[in-house]
């Protein structure tokens, strides 16, 4: 396809202007006692003191003075604030994550973004401030134990976290990325919806390095996803990396009903398909929007206004094996969206993998 063509296809269908995306800075960072003894946590104080952002150097372990007069006031404060800490012992004890990979590690805590749909909801400690790990060295080390020498292991790092959105801050996901270029049999998965990977284009990964971009349709990017880039600047940012020999995914989540939905979710296609027109190692993860009685909760108190369709009565219950309740789309919409989304992948992207339908 051609860059005229190309970009005729970003201007009829962007969800939102497609300029590069503002890096988020927080208000306040803040380093606890114990992150600024360790020599990653020192690394990043180097970072955030060159972008002149304020810094307060706690004199203990103890994050305080994030609670504002009401839920929605302390759900602000936290979400300016960015707090170096270490992670706690509980973090080396890794749990697995099926479909999307063997384990999940964690770099950070905590997202910059603003998606009222988020999936952290009810799973972060409140309030949500932005916690990044100054131990990282030993994070990293402690990987080794978990992974296998007689097949390859999928370590996940954006389960609580997107790590791109505070890259610019932490420099950690470039370092994973280093480390797990070195791993005979390790490698590392990560997604994002920013699209700054300016510093990651040159990283020697091997290919050891999954690297993949939420999108979604017009409707849901533009109302729903407060604070990050443009599904157009999503996907330029992975034609780069893909450009640059990485593995490279789309994660199309979460899919919803919306009306006119074939119309805009093929008008996404269109954008992945003008974006993604060379040959490349590409995936596909689809996941459809669920909730629980927990996130309903906490998602209403932080986006009282949202349009977000939550209602237990239009859903079908799914319970996991330690009695937790989800609500999901009925089988019959269930049915619908997937025959929609692998006939959009198998016509239009025949050499690509669906790794999974959730």
């Amino acid at each position: 396809m051609s860059n005229q063509l190309s970009n005729q296809l970003s201007n009829q269908l962007t969800d939102q202007p497609n300029t590069p995306h503002r890096r988020w800075m927080p208000d306040r960072v803040l380093f606890t006692a114990a992150a600024l003894e360790e020599p990653w946590g020192q690394q990043i104080w180097q970072r955030v003191k060159a972008l002149d952002l304020p810094i307060e150097e706690l004199p203990h372990n103890r994050l305080t003075g994030l609670r504002g007069q009401d839920e929605r006031e302390t759900y602000d404060i936290a979400k300016c604030t960015l707090a170096v800490v270490n992670a706690p012992a509980s973090q080396f004890q890794l749990s697995p994550i099926p479909p999307s990979a063997d384990w999940q590690f964690h770099l950070a805590q905590g997202c910059p973004a603003h998606c009222q749909y988020c999936y952290l909801a009810g799973s972060l400690p409140s309030p949500p401030v932005i916690r990044v790990y100054a131990n990282l060295p030993q994070i990293l080390a402690n990987l080794s134990q978990y992974e296998m020498a007689d097949r390859p292991t999928r370590f996940e790092v954006s389960c609580y976290t997107d790590p791109l959105g505070i890259e610019h801050l932490t420099g950690s996901l470039a370092e994973c990325i280093r480390v797990f270029g070195m791993r005979p049999q390790g490698y590392l998965r990560w997604v994002s919806k920013f699209d700054g990977v300016d510093s990651l284009l040159d990283l020697p990964h091997q290919g050891h390095t999954h690297c993949r971009v939420s999108v979604n349709a017009a409707p849901i990017a533009r109302s729903m996803e407060g604070g990050t880039a443009s599904v157009w600047a999503r996907l330029q940012a992975l034609r780069r990396l893909g450009q640059a020999g990485y593995p490279i995914g789309l994660v199309i989540a979460p899919i919803m009903p919306v009306v006119d939905w074939p119309m805009h979710y093929k008008q996404l296609f269109d954008q992945i398909e003008a974006a993604i027109d060379f040959d490349c190692d590409l995936t596909f993860e689809l996941i459809s929007h669920r909730f629980t009685p927990g996130s309903k909760q906490v998602l209403q108190t932080w986006y009282p206004h949202s349009k977000l369709e939550m209602d237990e009565t239009h859903r079908t219950v799914k319970r996991n094996k330690f009695g937790g309740i989800k609500y999901v789309y009925d089988k019959a919409t269930m049915d619908h969206l997937r025959h929609f989304f692998e006939q959009q992948i198998s016509r239009r992207f025949p050499s690509a993998r669906m790794l999974y339908w959730t």
